[in-house]
């Protein structure tokens, strides 16, 4: 079957978070299943100049404000059909944000496009081309579906996947009579939310079938404490809305062939990571030592938990452990790590930028990886310490909940255990775990296990893309 994928970044072209992690691994994963994945994206300038012999397959004379085309063409392993539209996309700063940080004021047109090219070519814009089913991520390909379901389109089926409720693309009402779409849908079974236009909102009222990325946090949107003002609408859909788990790119994340690592290993040669400990103590400044060196990779803000994080730092030092944190986000949350670091040097280190390849040292060096979040839909990180052996220290929430075995007593007797949980996300339930985890990793032989453990688990996209599959097939039934 066809698949068009509409989705605002894909890896390894354009990403600021997992949905660009996912977006890029789905299509090869499906080929497996008979699917044939496009993706179609915005013609951001590093998509533009990845796209190698774009063909023009259509062109539009005003496309929310401006003069665009489609290309298709490949990419990074990746079939691609992009929108080449400079006064949507071609500008400095970054994809959603300007070089300030601060939104871009015309995201709604930027993002709206994106959702109704996806529904004309689901109408047959591009000759020999007619998905059979649409599969928007997120907010910002969300509005495919009202595009879809206001267009007169019967036969086109429309996924809407969650991968994070806290973004809803929320905007005023007058932006309505710009989106090409009919007064109908500006009600509470179209796209209107509380008097102004919600993309979200509008796409899963809309989608025939809502996705989001573990099973624990699809019952979770489901309560006022995670549904984020969502959760009437998504327990009226209830029947519609599926958790699949997401997967990793296994290829890339490969601690045998990583070209970030200082050494490669695997499962049978785990005690070559100690070369990668020592060369990520010495990129972050940190002494050599016995004790466990827990690592961050992380957009640094309060649903991360890092806040949990930084009250945590002194305990952490005094039990014996270190940290290296990769990551950028809330000024005051920069500030206490960088605090921390000057008041424990050789203790704590802390970069602030986005690094991937200095993330993938930290996977392969680090002994645990630090997932503290407050909410967490899936979660990619913790997937990546399992298939690396850094073992993760977690929050029982979402896709954490999901992923991880906890260290409890008969789960480390049992040698089933691949990390530590902590419940619930507030700072003293951390530093039980924190200790907790200096206890387990003074425990040669049970530290060992776990990680043997968690590098023997599944974390690729195999069993994901089967039952997305799956779910494509029951649509067209």
């Amino acid at each position: 079957m066809d698949v068009l994928s509409v989705a605002s970044e894909v890896y390894p072209l354009v990403k600021t978070g997992g949905l660009a992690d996912v977006a890029g691994a789905l299509p090869g994963a499906l080929a497996a299943h008979d699917v044939s994945m496009r993706t179609l994206v915005p013609g951001y300038p590093q998509v533009l100049s990845a796209l190698k012999r774009g063909r023009k397959v259509a062109e539009f004379d005003n496309l929310f404000g401006g003069p665009a085309q489609l290309l298709a063409g490949r990419a990074e392993g990746l079939d691609l059909i992009v929108i080449a539209a400079p006064h949507l996309y071609e500008r400095a700063g970054g994809i959603y944000v300007d070089e300030f940080g601060k939104d871009w004021s015309d995201n709604w047109a930027r993002f709206a496009a994106l959702g109704w090219v996806a529904a004309e070519l689901a109408k047959g814009l591009v000759e020999g081309y007619a998905p059979e089913i649409v599969h928007a991520h997120d907010w910002q390909g969300a509005m495919a579906a009202a595009y879809v379901a206001f267009g007169g389109d019967t036969e086109t089926q429309v996924v809407v996947t969650i991968h994070n409720l806290a973004f809803q693309g929320q905007f005023g009402a007058e932006i309505f009579p710009h989106l090409k779409l009919p007064d109908a849908a500006f009600t509470v079974h179209g796209v209107e939310y509380y008097g102004g236009v919600g993309f979200l909102k509008g796409g899963l009222q809309c989608a025939h079938a809502i996705t989001t990325v573990s099973p624990t946090y699809a019952r979770e949107i489901r309560t006022p404490e995670y549904g984020m003002g969502l959760e009437g609408l998504l327990n009226q859909r209830g029947y519609d809305l599926h958790g699949i788990l997401n997967g990793i790119n296994t290829d890339a994340w490969n601690p045998q062939t990583d070209p970030a690592l200082a050494k490669p290993y695997g499962a049978s040669t785990i005690s070559k990571r100690s070369a990668n400990k020592l060369a990520l103590a010495q990129r972050f400044g940190l002494d050599q030592s016995d004790g466990p060196l827990f690592g961050i990779v992380s957009r640094l803000t309060w649903q991360k938990g890092i806040d949990l994080v930084a009250a945590n730092i002194d305990w952490l030092v005094t039990l014996g452990g270190q940290l290296a944190v990769l990551g950028s986000g809330e000024p005051q949350l920069e500030a206490a790590l960088a605090e921390a670091a000057a008041r424990h040097p050789g203790r704590v280190g802390f970069v602030s930028a986005y690094d991937e390849a200095l993330s993938h040292l930290i996977q392969g060096g680090a002994d645990v990886m630090f997932v503290p979040s407050r909410f967490e839909p899936c979660g990619l990180t913790q997937l990546y310490g399992l298939r690396y052996g850094a073992v993760p220290l977690v929050s029982r929430v979402g896709g954490l909940a999901d992923t991880i075995i906890d260290a409890n007593a008969a789960a480390v007797e049992a040698g089933v255990a691949t990390g530590v949980q902590f419940s619930p996300v507030e700072s003293d339930a951390l530093g039980e775990a924190i200790l907790r985890t200096m206890n387990l990793y003074g425990q040669p032989a049970a530290w060992s296990r776990m990680q043997r453990k968690g590098m023997k688990t599944d974390v690729s996209w195999n069993k994901s893309a089967e039952k997305y599959a799956a779910l494509y097939t029951s649509l067209l039934r």
